[in-house]
Parts: C-alpha cells; sequence; structure tokens
C-alpha cells in the first residue's frame, strides 16, 4: 500500500472502508513460546519488540524495525491448531523487493521445523507458502509493480502459475541483503481465513467490515481496501461447514488499521445497521466474525500498544 501523508488520506463513505486501511500483526496462541519465538527470529528474520506477562500468559511482539508482524500469547493448556475448524489458512508476510524476499525464504527453507508448502506466480505477487512448528501457514511474498495488475473495477485478475523457488532463489538471492536481516522491512500485507461458509463469510468481511471483493474462485473469496489485490481471503478448502472455533492454539485475533476516528465511526455504523455486537474503545472497535475470530480495527498506533494491553 502507498504511503500516504495526512493531507492526502481520503475519508471513509460510510460504505467501504478507507483506502488507506492495512494489517497489523496477527495474534497467535502457541504452546511453546520460546520454540515459537526461536523459529520467527530464526527462519522468518523477526526480532522480540515488545513483552508483557498477564496473569499466566506471556505476550510478545516480534517484527522487524518497529513494524509489529506477529504477536504470541503462551497459552501452553490449549489443545493444539484443527486444521479442519476455522481459523487461520496462513498470514502472509510482505516484502518490498525480490531481494529480500529470497533472503527470507532462503533463511525459512533452512530451518529444520519449517515445512514447505509451494509456491506460486499470482500475477499480482510471487508467493512461498510454509507451516511453522505449530501447524500456522505462512506466506512470504512480494507484490509485483501495481501498474502491471490487470484491474476491472474492483476486480483484480490472479492466477495460480507454476513458480519454481529455485531458480527464484539463484535469480535474486543477494547475500549482503542476506546478512541484513531484520534491517530489511516486512509487514503482514494480508491474512487468509478458513471458513464454514465463504457467503456468510462475505456479509460479515464485506458487509459489515467494509472490504471490497477482488476475486473469488474455487471456493474462496478475496477482499480488499483501496483497490489492493486483497487484504483478507476466505475459504473452505478444509474447513467446509465448521462452526464456531473451539478455543485452542492457533489464530488469535485480526488486527486491521484504518487512518482515523471517522473511520472507525463509519464502521460502527455498518456494525449496527447489521446489528452485530461490538466494543467501542475510542482508538479502536472490537467484534468477532461469524466463527469467534476475534476483529479489532484501530487507529494507527494504537493497536500496537494495545497488542500488550489486552
Amino acid at each position: 500500500m502507498p504511503n500516504l501523508s495526512p493531507d492526502s488520506i481520503p475519508t471513509a463513505d460510510g460504505r467501504a472502508l478507507n483506502p488507506a486501511t492495512a494489517m497489523d500483526a496477527v495474534t497467535l496462541r502457541v504452546g511453546d513460546l520460546e520454540a515459537m519465538s526461536a523459529y520467527y527470529e530464526t527462519a522468518l528474520v523477526m526480532e522480540p519488540l515488545q513483552e508483557r506477562t498477564r496473569g499466566r500468559e506471556v505476550h510478545r511482539v516480534l517484527g522487524r524495525g518497529a513494524t509489529p508482524m506477529v504477536r504470541l500469547i503462551h497459552t501452553p493448556d490449549l489443545p493444539g491448531v484443527d486444521p479442519h475448524e476455522a481459523g487461520l489458512f496462513h498470514t502472509a508476510f510482505l516484502f518490498d523487493d525480490a531481494a529480500s524476499l529470497a533472503a527470507t525464504v532462503h533463511r525459512a527453507a533452512q530451518h529444520p521445523q519449517s515445512r514447505y508448502v509451494g509456491s506460486a506466480d499470482h500475477l499480482v505477487s510471487e508467493a512461498f507458502y510454509f507451516t511453522d512448528p505449530e501447524g500456522n501457514g505462512i506466506e512470504l511474498y512480494r507484490d509485483r509493480p501495481r501498474e502491471t495488475w490487470e484491474v476491472s473495477g474492483t476486480q483484480v485478475r490472479m492466477d495460480n502459475l507454476p513458480l519454481d523457488p529455485a531458480a527464484y532463489l539463484r535469480r535474486h538471492l543477494d547475500q549482503e541483503v542476506l546478512d541484513a536481516g531484520a534491517a530489511r522491512a516486512g509487514r503482514v500485507g494480508h491474512v487468509h481465513l478458513q471458513v464454514g461458509d465463504v457467503a456468510r463469510a462475505r456479509e460479515f468481511y464485506v458487509g459489515a467490515v467494509g472490504f471490497d471483493p477482488t476475486a473469488s474462485w474455487n471456493s474462496a473469496l478475496f477482499a480488499s481496501a483501496g483497490g489492493y489485490h486483497h487484504h483478507v481471503a476466505m475459504n473452505t478448502w478444509n474447513s467446509h461447514g465448521a462452526g464456531p472455533r473451539s478455543s485452542r492454539l492457533g489464530l488469535g485475533d485480526l488486527a486491521i488499521t484504518v487512518p482515523g476516528r471517522e473511520d472507525l465511526d463509519a464502521l460502527v455504523s455498518r456494525y449496527r445497521a447489521q446489528r452485530i455486537g461490538f466494543a467501542d474503545e475510542g482508538h479502536r472497535v472490537v467484534t468477532e466474525d461469524p466463527w469467534g475470530t476475534q476483529v479489532s480495527v484501530a487507529v494507527p498506533g494504537t493497536e500496537t500498544e494495545e497488542l500488550l494491553s489486552r
């Protein structure tokens, strides 16, 4: 997403999310905090940014530079991830260029606890997929220049074409970038969810939260703000018919940022119109999707602080 100055940030129209909407760090409930922290630090080259203990829970935020990318909550008494329940399909970490992506893919592939899932050329992006040690899906990707995307209205053409990982690394892996590690920027670009029903997910994430649908195929829906290819995706590939999530390891919450309070006011209006319960905390509005995933929409700079206060 482009960096917009305060003067150039458009205001919400009440029907959809502000074009400057972005994703924030994803929360994962983990059984082994130290092992999972070590994995994200080594395989994905993140650094610990903040930590707090709340009762028996330890909350740890990791990221690159000052950008939070994942929040780990130590909850060892919960059962493990169930791949057939609603929840996380993958968190997609976005990198600025091919060299930064290649360096992270190389490190992730070298880690003994990574499970490589595959790669794909999506036309708008190049992506590589892994699973972390506790079964949480990961996408590592970089966007192609936006002017090369094929767009018709709000629809963005995407595909699932072959992408040779060995050839990609030979072409783009750079020792200087590899050595730079966490000094190379990264952030959460989008989050892909498993849901029980795509039509119901559309009602919530498009009709209530306010994302625009950008593509739909093979039992999956993609949606975004501001013409991005997608900030969220929802599929039923492993979870068709799934009901509300049980309490277990894996996805804790989905965090979204919007430019200002007027955007939260528009969101509140949509929630009220659809009789969706929510908590308005001034700087953020919190609700749950139909499968029990907490969805937090906040003003930038406040959600990161709240990562440790919740």
